[in-house]
């Protein structure tokens, strides 16, 4: 398991994450397409938030099971708890400190979240 650290843009929000990272979601639904979120569960007990949860927004819609925090100031989507598992995380993996998009052993897979009730069930 790696070390994570990650933050919104200004840095008032940080959190840290020990995950290994291998597999990012991409969804496709109206939220994460246009803020450009990649995803990766993480269990609550690997999860740290280390600055900003008085500053922390969120933003939630349609079920309003999702719980969608970023940061204020410069609108930052940093993490999710997620309408399919609210008990995890799902961090922002754009988010993360130093971490390599490029990497070739990072697989994307694309999730049809505009058609959620259909596809909740392929989440793993």
């Amino acid at each position: 398991m790696d070390h994570h650290k990650g933050s919104c843009h200004c840095g008032q929000v940080r959190f840290e994450a020990d995950v290994t990272i291998e597999r990012i979601t991409v969804c496709n639904c109206s939220i994460c397409t246009k803020k450009g979120f990649l995803h990766h569960r993480v269990q609550p007990e690997n999860f740290r938030l280390i600055s900003g949860a008085g500053v922390l927004a969120t933003y939630q819609f349609g079920t309003m099971a999702a719980k969608h925090h970023f940061c204020p100031h410069r609108g930052v989507h940093v993490f999710t708890r997620p309408r399919a598992a609210p008990e995890l995380y799902t961090i922002n993996v754009r988010c993360l400190d130093d971490f390599n998009l490029s990497d070739d052993r990072l697989s994307f897979v694309d999730f049809d979240g505009r058609n959620w009730d259909r596809n909740a069930g392929k989440l793993g």
